[in-house]
């Protein structure tokens, strides 16, 4: 239990009301300063609002009171809880608003995909749903898979970020270890990325030296006129022999 009684305040407006407790003794007590007390008792502080009994509300004995007020040095003692209320622990499926239940299909797709390493009993304890919903929406079967849209199950408010981590973070710590001689494929980081190596073997181009270009076969003038020399010579024969024709 907390060492602040509940509304400081207001207790420290009864105590004052309602007991000869010193200054300091209703100070220490409330975690006020003892010229807030003293000011709350000249009606300078604290206007309007309403004295809260410590004794009605089980934060103090009357016996405390009594012995407090023969005893100025004496300092009050929060009293605890006499009640234990146990913690209610929630057994099955998270409980979903009806509201929500319709954004559930679109919270698992999510989950699916961006965290495939959950089981589907984390999904289970994040959504709210059950086995045979999320086999049908990770197979396609789902009756209304055409029309679902990936949606962040925190942004829908179906669970909190901090729950979502610590089941990613579970799944992580139980997920098998790569075999050996496996490669794990990993991002570069940015130093190694963006040095002067990495850019110049992404482009592959040093300016520093001369763009090298195929060499081009050289042209052989004579052999290029014999050539045409000798389509001429056969076009002229053949006009030779079309006038002889006729």
């Amino acid at each position: 239990m907390a060492n602040t009684p509940l509304m400081p305040k207001a207790t420290a407006v009864w105590l004052v009301d309602n007991t000869a407790l010193s200054f300091t003794q209703i100070a220490s007590f409330c975690k006020l300063h003892p010229l807030e007390v003293k000011a709350i008792a000249d009606g300078e502080a604290a206007q309007g609002i309403k004295g809260l009994d410590p004794i009605l509300t089980g934060q103090l004995s009357r016996e405390e009171v009594e012995k407090a007020q023969r005893d100025p040095n004496y300092q009050l003692k929060l009293q605890g809880s006499k009640v234990v209320v146990p913690e209610s622990k929630r057994k099955g499926p998270r409980y979903t608003p009806v509201s929500r239940r319709q954004d559930r299909p679109n919270a698992i797709l999510w989950l699916v995909r961006n965290h495939p390493e959950l089981k589907d009993a984390q999904i289970m304890r994040l959504v709210g749903t059950t086995k045979p919903t999320i086999a049908a929406i990770r197979d396609r079967t789902h009756w209304n898979s055409a029309n679902l849209t990936p949606s962040d199950p925190v942004t829908l408010g179906l669970c909190s970020q901090l729950e979502l981590d610590m089941e990613v973070e579970k799944a992580a710590k139980n997920a098998p270890l790569p075999m050996a001689g496996e490669v794990n494929e990993t991002l570069m980081s940015v130093e190694d990325s963006t040095s002067e190596d990495a850019i110049a073997a992404a482009f592959s181009l040093d300016p520093s030296k001369p763009i090298q270009r195929e060499e081009e076969e050289e042209i052989d003038a004579d052999a290029v006129f014999a050539k045409l020399n000798s389509l001429k010579s056969e076009t002229q024969d053949d006009d030779e022999e079309d006038d002889e024709n006729r």
